[in-house]
């Protein structure tokens, strides 16, 4: 039986690699609003991050997220992501 293959993917905080449903999806659309993707397929350049505080704040202090989607991440999506990996933790 042939074993299936799991896409990984890399946080932006903590910059390890892992598997791509255990990371939260953030996207930068064409016409360039940023938001969470939570399915992992709307369109635009994405970026990673572990459902943890402290890849959130690494992000945030670095600001890693402005640089890898290439404009301004408003702090409504940085208080969304600190909802969703809240829910998550649990």
């Amino acid at each position: 039986m042939r074993k299936k293959h799991v896409p990984m993917r890399t946080c932006v905080g903590c910059r390890e690699t892992r598997p791509k449903r255990d990371l939260v999806r953030v996207v930068r659309e064409p016409d360039g609003k940023v938001g969470l993707d939570l399915t992992g397929k709307r369109s635009g350049r994405g970026v990673y991050i572990c459902a943890r505080e402290e890849c959130l704040e690494k992000a945030r202090k670095g600001r890693q997220l402005e640089r890898s989607l290439e404009v301004s991440v408003g702090e409504d999506v940085f208080a969304d992501l600190k909802r969703v990996l809240h829910e998550q933790s649990l």
